[in-house]
């Protein structure tokens, strides 16, 4: 392949990788999964380390589209976009891709069930439900509240506190979630927010929750691991499909 070739694919790769990233913000508006202009995903750009897609300052979910999201470095220098980004999110985001090799997608909502439970005494997800079944082990637990996060130091201790989860439980925040993918992070994202409802509800009966098996749970988490891009792919796929349908323009 010529580098004119491997110049278009190179543009080729980068701009489904944007349209992933702003379905995935359009996607979360219509799940519930947003907070005003706050919460950020973001997405390293195909082969680079130190890259990153983030979601522009002051813009709704429902405005994100793949031509308005910003391209980042590590340093936090704006490489493509107009715009500003939030501070916050760059010291959260940025040191998580540096910190670990299969968080080329990170995201972090305050979305309601999930925060609900990071609010509470122990605040564990518990193993009572199929959903819930996919977190057996996977879930980093951040018992520790510093406030905004604004600086470097803060940044790496999130990291840290996450290490090589795919999920963390931010106390009195809300939740962190990382994949490969952006179709893997946002199917254990709704999962997660489904498995978190389904807790909360439970409870709200005032009965004791009924714990599924250790062994159970750890032999379902196997087989559903084992499934997880086959079925994270498939569903993101249909979702994409809904919106090419009824907000195209979240792809432009």
């Amino acid at each position: 392949m010529g580098r004119a070739g491997e110049f278009k694919l190179g543009q080729d790769v980068e701009r489904a990788a944007r349209v992933d990233l702003a379905a995935a913000f359009r996607l979360a508006v219509r799940l519930d999964m947003h907070e005003g202009v706050c919460n950020h995903f973001t997405l390293m750009l195909p082969g680079s380390r130190d890259r990153f897609l983030l979601n522009r300052f002051g813009l709704h979910w429902s405005e994100v589209t793949a031509s308005n999201l910003l391209a980042l470095d590590a340093a936090g220098r704006i490489l493509e976009g107009e715009g500003e980004f939030e501070k916050t999110a760059f010291y959260i985001h940025s040191r998580i891709h540096l910190a670990n090799e299969n968080a080329a997608c990170v995201l972090h909502t305050h979305m309601p069930y999930a925060t609900a439970l990071t609010l509470t005494e122990p605040g564990r997800l518990e193993m009572v439900e199929q959903n819930a079944l996919r977190f057996v082990d996977d879930i980093a637990y951040d018992d520790e509240y510093n406030g905004l996060v604004v600086d470097t130091a803060e940044g790496d201790r999130i990291a840290r506190a996450l290490g090589s989860k795919r999920v963390m439980f931010m106390a009195n925040h809300g939740v962190i979630v990382v994949g490969n993918t952006v179709a893997e992070a946002f199917d254990l994202m709704y999962y997660l927010e489904r498995a978190c409802r389904l807790q909360v509800l439970a409870l709200s009966t005032g009965r004791k929750l009924r714990p599924v098996a250790d062994a159970v749970a750890r032999r379902t988490y196997a087989m559903l691991l084992e499934q997880n891009t086959l079925y994270s792919e498939a569903h993101f796929g249909a979702l994409k499909r809904i919106l090419d349908r009824e907000e195209p323009d979240y792809a432009h």
